[in-house]
Parts: structure tokens; sequence; C-alpha cells
């Protein structure tokens, strides 16, 4: 069994100031770097295994007992259809608090928290039917680094993961 190291998170500076930016916590899935509202982290594990539960979608690694709540864990690699999921001392789940569910997510690895102001992000692209974007809020350009930046709440409440009921728009 592997040691877990946990990591809460909790976002910095004041975000009532219109002027701090959003705050994102970036993570990869391959080559690329995502991110996600800081507010939706609820805090960041390394990988442990997890129980399978029967008939789950694939991308469903299982369950795992989270100070007695039972945690649905979504591997992302699988999900983006992103190549075969490896799981590694890099390999971590980050626990999200949504709709007043926990869920945990499998990324390859957390990069930093970021702060984008609003003129940092541009609109997603068109992709017409190759790619799904419904879930995609914007790309987070940062110097050289770009941020596929997800709208977290609205994957994982979507119908096709299941996991939560729709939240309310």
């Amino acid at each position: 069994m592997q040691a877990t190291a946990q990591i809460s998170v909790l976002p910095s500076g004041n975000r009532a100031d219109a002027s701090a930016g959003n705050e994102y916590l970036a993570f990869k899935l391959g080559q690329e770097e995502y991110g996600i509202d800081i507010l939706k982290v609820q805090e960041i594990r390394g990988y442990e295994s997890v129980t399978r539960i029967a008939n789950a979608p694939e991308f469903i690694k299982g369950v795992i007992n989270l100070r007695g709540i039972i945690v649905p864990i979504v591997d992302m690699r699988i999900k983006f259809n992103l190549g075969e999921p490896r799981y590694d001392q890099f390999t971590v789940v980050i626990i999200l608090s949504i709709a007043g569910r926990v869920v945990g997510m499998v990324v390859d690895s957390v990069s930093d928290v970021t702060t984008l102001q609003p003129e940092q992000i541009r609109p997603a692209p068109e992709m017409g039917t190759a790619l799904n974007t419904d879930y995609l809020v914007g790309l987070g350009t940062l110097e050289e680094r770009m941020l596929i930046l997800l709208d977290i709440e609205r994957l994982m409440s979507s119908a096709e993961m299941g996991l939560i009921d729709r939240v309310a728009a």
C-alpha cells in the first residue's frame, strides 16, 4: 500500500476584489495542462487503490472511503480518451465539492494554483463535432503556458457522468 500525502487547498487572496482575478488549480493530463476553479477543490490526495463498482462506466474507477464519505473516483484520462492511464508517484486525486456532493478525479499531476485576469482568458474555439466544448470555460494564457479551463461543475453534473443531479443553471 502506497503512503498517501494529503494537501489541503485553500484559496489565497480576497475573491471579493475583482482586480484579483480568478484562481485555478492547474493539472496535467498527458501533454496538456488544464485548470479548474479552485473554489470547487476540497483537497488533493495521492492516488490509492479504489473499490470497483460493478457495471460502472469505464471512466469511473470505483469509490474510496474519505473520512466516512463514500466518494466516486473518475479517471479523467479515460473520460477524455487520452490513452492508457498510468499510475505513478505523481498521480493524484483532486477531491471536488460540487452541488453538495463530493467527487474525486484522477489526474496525472498537479502543477500549481494560478490567478488569471479576465483578459487572460480567451473563448474556447469552435471545433464543430470533433470536440465537445460544452464543458470548456475557455483558454487561459500565461506567458508561454496555455491552460484548458474546464467548467468542472457542469462536467461532473452532466447526464453522461451520472454522478450528480443536474445543477440548476
